[in-house]
């Protein structure tokens, strides 16, 4: 996995777990992702030193603005592309693991040229 595309991950999963926890804590992130608190501890600190994220005296992690412009961008394409998916027929599990390979690598033109097609021509 890149290097940018796990931060990436990381900042999704800060967002999605934002939406549902009260706070969000390295071991939510660990159990979430399904790694070691340690690799996620390189994670913060990579995330904190490139602005993406804060981190509480008490240990909760809260996106910034740069990193809930890159984490709300990320969860959009995730979402777009596996309800795309999913409607096309491909099972969710199969859908959901497609959507995370291509959400990090089709550039923005791309993604906002397809979004605007399937939207316009299919809904």
């Amino acid at each position: 996995m890149r290097d940018n595309e796990s931060s990436e991950n990381y900042l999704e999963t800060i967002l999605v777990l934002s939406k549902r926890l009260p706070v969000v804590r390295s071991v939510d992130i660990a159990e979430e992702l399904n790694v070691t608190k340690p690799s996620v501890s390189v994670a913060m600190k990579k995330l904190r030193e490139s602005d993406c994220i804060t981190v509480s005296k008490a240990g909760f992690i809260t996106l910034t603005e740069k990193g809930m412009g890159i984490a709300s961008s990320i969860y959009e394409r995730h979402t777009f592309f596996s309800d795309w998916l999913i409607s096309l027929g491909v099972p969710s599990e199969i859908a959901t693991a497609d959507a995370c390979r291509m959400e990090h690598d089709i550039s923005t033109e791309s993604f906002s040229a397809m979004k605007h097609f399937i939207e316009s021509h299919i809904k």
